[in-house]
């Protein structure tokens, strides 16, 4: 069990992240917030979460699904994103049950995108370069359950293009150590809790200073070289 837990809006740090984080480096944090704010920055708009007409679903898990939805709201096709929770036993689950791991689910992104502009075969190619496959404790600094890597395929097509995406990138020995993300059918996704929602928008300083911090983008880069974040724009 890890100290440090989220259990709310009200709480500023992410669960279970390392303690390196300073309270000097987190009191800067804090500052250009609020100079940020006193310089009249407007909330977010609303995501369009509807499943509009003609688009199709995509659910990935990739570690921390603020840094999931930031990731695949810059790939040109994808209409919306919407973080939560799937994999698992429990019905309607919460953020601290999720992380406490007795759910059995993961945090994960259900994607809405619009096939005639971007196909799911390019969208699991993306989730590749956005993530690290080969580990199977987590993502980055956080570790645990809720923390893995998953593609969970919502019909045959999908599953089929998953495991032939996996197989190239196998064989093409890219990588130097194993895939171990599994692809499994997708089960039941519960929405998270609203302040999850766009986190990385409402809460643009916090939430660069946590990526930054966690190592994600330093690893992705290390890991994939140029191919890291292909297809997201603004990496």
């Amino acid at each position: 069990m890890r100290a440090g837990r989220r259990n709310g809006p009200e709480d500023g740090t992410r669960a279970g992240r390392r303690r390196a984080v300073l309270l000097p480096a987190l009191a800067l944090v804090l500052a250009a917030g609020a100079f940020a704010a006193s310089q009249g920055q407007q909330p977010p708009a609303a995501k369009d979460e509807g499943a509009a007409a003609g688009t199709e679903t995509a659910i990935f898990a990739g570690g921390c699904f603020w840094c999931v939805e930031s990731d695949f709201d810059g790939v040109p096709g994808v209409v919306s994103t919407v973080s939560g929770y799937t994999g698992g036993r429990t019905e309607n689950p919460t953020y601290q049950q999720v992380t406490y791991g007795s759910t059995g689910h993961i945090e994960a992104v259900e994607i809405r995108y619009d096939p005639s502009k971007v196909s799911y075969e390019e969208l699991v190619e993306v989730f590749w370069r956005s993530v690290d496959p080969t580990d199977a404790g987590g993502q980055f600094c956080d570790r645990g359950e809720s923390y893995q890597t998953a593609i969970f395929a919502v019909s045959p097509e999908q599953r089929a293009a998953a495991e032939a995406s996996k197989k190239r990138i196998e064989e093409s020995g890219r990588l130097k150590a194993p895939i171990l993300t599994p692809i499994v059918d997708a089960s039941a996704f519960y929405r998270a809790e609203d302040y999850h929602q766009d986190y990385y928008k409402k809460n643009p300083v916090r939430y660069k200073f946590y990526r930054y911090s966690c190592g994600r983008d330093a690893r992705i880069g290390d890991l994939w070289g140029e191919e890291a974040h292909q297809g997201i724009e603004g990496h």
